[in-house]
């Protein structure tokens, strides 16, 4: 692969990485039995988004609580687990979906919540769910020219709103089975937030230090799952052959730069479903074991699922371990990063 399709770091080090629960538990069955009318009418069977998806349980922000909320306190515990003054932070980029307006960025009122100074620069990411590990090499590359000395990278999920007008809309007397599966994939969403530091590696030894990843894009696919805040329509069967497609063809790209085939300790997959973790694990030939799993008690927390499980796979982690970012948003975009632990 030539261009900018890859990408190397030589001096940025991940120093904390922090996952934040939504407070309430919102189980698939509930799902089902608000369902049932619908699944009765229409011939569709209950279950599916536990016996086929994977997904037992999702989580709701309690109430009053926002997404924004949510990823401020991901970013205030990872920069405590750091133990980097807010003070010194150069740039906080916020890559969460959710959103509450148009403007201003969601990243001003996380910014002020986490007290960050006034000489911070602060914006959104958005990219659908391969926001977060887009921050992650804005905040790489900032780093690596000298611009600044730290990045916090956050990202707040709230599946709430649009799970609420989702199931009412299927619970209709009128929905239709092909319009049920259509906007199926709604029902997988979870809420939760996720944040990271990241730093100069020769002032921080006790950091992780990025060591570089390729990107690849396949936006004719860029209608195969598109969203807003009360409806998202996704061809699941289309998304899930065209991610495989890219994911192949970004991992075969990426052998001449990079032996991700071996070595491995981890693959921190973007969390979506049984079905698509397995698919990806067959289709570029790595150990379902060495993938751990966070989608069957959170569902897909958008940007924040890969930062989200490797935040909480970390204390299994060792010092040396390889460990390789696979985000995939809809679009469809690509990146593949990898980390030494």
């Amino acid at each position: 692969m030539s261009g900018n399709g890859v990408h190397r770091s030589s001096s940025t080090s991940v120093l904390a990485v922090a996952a934040v629960d939504a407070q309430q538990v919102v189980t698939s069955a509930e799902f089902d039995e608000q369902l049932a009318s619908t699944y009765a009418r229409t011939g569709l069977r209950p279950g599916l988004l536990e016996g086929l998806v994977g997904i037992r349980e999702r989580r709701w922000w309690a109430d009053g609580m926002t997404y924004s909320d949510g990823a401020a306190m991901a970013g205030a515990k990872a920069l405590a687990e750091a133990g980097i003054n807010p003070a010194d932070v150069g740039v906080m980029i916020n890559t969460s979906v959710s959103r509450a307006h148009l403007e201003p960025s969601s990243a001003v009122s996380i910014h002020d919540a986490l007290g960050l100074p006034t000489r911070c620069l602060n914006f959104d990411v958005a990219n659908a769910c391969l926001g977060f590990v887009n921050g992650m090499q804005i905040a790489d590359a900032m780093i690596e020219s000298g611009q600044i000395d730290y990045a916090l990278v956050v990202n707040g999920e709230d599946a709430r709103a649009i799970h609420e007008t989702t199931l009412a809309r299927l619970s209709g007397p009128t929905i239709t089975a092909s319009e049920f599966m259509s906007e199926f994939a709604t029902l997988t969403l979870g809420s939760g937030a996720a944040a990271m530091v990241l730093g100069r590696g020769d002032r921080h030894p006790e950091g992780h230090r990025i060591i570089g990843g390729v990107s690849r894009a396949s936006t004719q696919h860029h209608e195969l799952c598109v969203g807003g805040i009360e409806m998202m329509r996704t061809d699941s069967r289309g998304l899930l052959e065209a991610g495989l497609q890219l994911a192949g063809d970004l991992w075969d790209d990426a052998r001449a730069d990079f032996d991700w085939a071996t070595g491995m300790d981890r693959y921190v997959i973007h969390q979506i479903s049984d079905v698509h973790t397995n698919a990806m694990c067959r289709q570029l030939g790595i150990d379902p074991a060495q993938v751990p799993r966070t989608f069957p008690t959170r569902g897909n927390i958008g940007p924040a699922s890969i930062p989200y499980t490797l935040a909480v796979e970390a204390q299994e982690l060792q010092a040396g371990d390889r460990v390789l970012l696979m985000g995939i948003g809809s679009g469809l975009n690509a990146n593949f990063t990898e980390i030494c632990w």
